[in-house]
């Protein structure tokens, strides 16, 4: 049984195929990619090591994977029980429905309410944040201070925990990967610090950083602000 912080090797338009529903329960993903790191990460937390990582270079994607594994050629997506199936907040509902290992989703009907708010949330916040990216710097704080504010309330809702439900949930995995790129971006590429004023959203930052299970996911600081250069170009 693999250890949580060995990676199999990257596989690209070259590498052959694992051995397909062989009743492996596998999770495809890609080390850079934000949503794919949502579920790596809960795979980590629950200690669920039976289900293989297998890395795809999407630069250089297998033909394979669109044509024998799943069709919309995205990541993450988990093959399981003959089937493969995708998208990173459904897949987080899966691994917590049909697998084992500590709850990621609590059990007091005030903070599932809270949980259902706040996951509807992750796209509007995601794309106010590539959006802000391209203004310049001068409008930064103003475009992002809506859905900054938004986490920063959410933050103070419950007082048992660092966490958006208090307790260490799916809603932390859902939005850490984004706002962890969202920091280092913002910092290295706008000079500004999307914690300034928000003590909760800091202090949420330096808890997930101890979370072991996400911390063996977090992407290379240099490479996200490198990356995150493109978005700085505006489309309009």
């Amino acid at each position: 049984m693999a250890a949580l912080d060995e990676i199999p090797p990257v596989l690209n338009s070259l590498s052959e195929p694992p051995p397909l529903f062989d009743g492996t329960t596998r999770l495809y993903i890609n080390l850079a990619c934000p949503y794919a790191q949502r579920v790596w990460a809960a795979r980590n937390y629950k200690g669920l090591t039976d289900i293989q990582i297998v890395p795809i270079d999407l630069q250089d994607r297998p033909t394979w994977y669109k044509e024998k594994v799943y069709p919309p050629n995205k990541v993450p997506s988990l093959e399981h029980n003959g089937k493969v199936t995708g998208e990173s907040l459904d897949l987080l509902e899966y691994l917590e429905s049909n697998f084992g290992g500590p709850k990621l989703i609590p059990t007091d009907t005030a903070k599932k309410e809270a949980a259902v708010e706040l996951l509807k949330y992750t796209d509007t916040f995601t794309k106010t944040g590539y959006t802000a990216l391209a203004k310049p710097e001068s409008e930064v704080p103003e475009a992002l201070a809506p859905t900054l504010d938004y986490l920063e309330n959410a933050l103070e809702k419950f007082d048992d925990g660092p966490f958006f439900l208090g307790e260490f949930s799916n809603v932390d995995l859902a939005y850490a990967p984004f706002i962890e790129r969202f920091y280092l971006a913002f910092s290295g590429l706008k000079n500004y610090d999307i914690t300034t004023g928000r003590p909760k959203l800091l202090q949420w930052i330096q808890a997930m950083q101890k979370i072991d299970a996400y911390a063996k996911t977090r992407p290379d600081p240099e490479q996200v602000v490198e990356k995150y250069k493109r978005f700085t170009v505006s489309r309009l």
